[in-house]
């Protein structure tokens, strides 16, 4: 409980820091596309949605990959980086999963002195 008490309170804590930053309170989806952005490294007025979609995915193997779950296999000719899965996500109820994100995404901030 106190585990999940501290994720709590820290991910109230970078919602203010990017709702100050931003003007608008960010859900967990949100905060995973400005990951794939920053990772990308390209500001555009505009993504498709398949571009979102993948935008997200790599902000997602990005935060997993310090745990060993993917890592950067290579940056295509458009910049777009690709992933290797390295071992399966081990099964979890969609709180825990939801939680497990985060704790990976409040990591990637705390690594980019956010």
């Amino acid at each position: 409980m106190f585990e999940k008490d501290d994720l709590q309170v820290r991910w109230w804590q970078l919602e203010a820091k990017l709702t100050e930053r931003f003007g608008k309170k960010p859900d967990l989806e949100t905060i995973l596309f400005l990951i794939g952005i920053q990772e990308l490294g390209v500001i555009k007025r505009r993504f498709t949605k398949e571009q979102k979609q993948d935008l997200m995915h790599i902000a997602v193997c990005r935060v997993l990959a310090p745990s060993g779950y993917y890592e950067l296999e290579k940056v295509d000719k458009d910049g777009w980086p690709h992933y290797r899965q390295l071992k399966p996500m081990a099964n979890m109820n969609p709180v825990d999963q939801e939680n497990f994100i985060k704790d990976h995404v409040l990591l990637y901030f705390d690594e980019n002195d956010f």
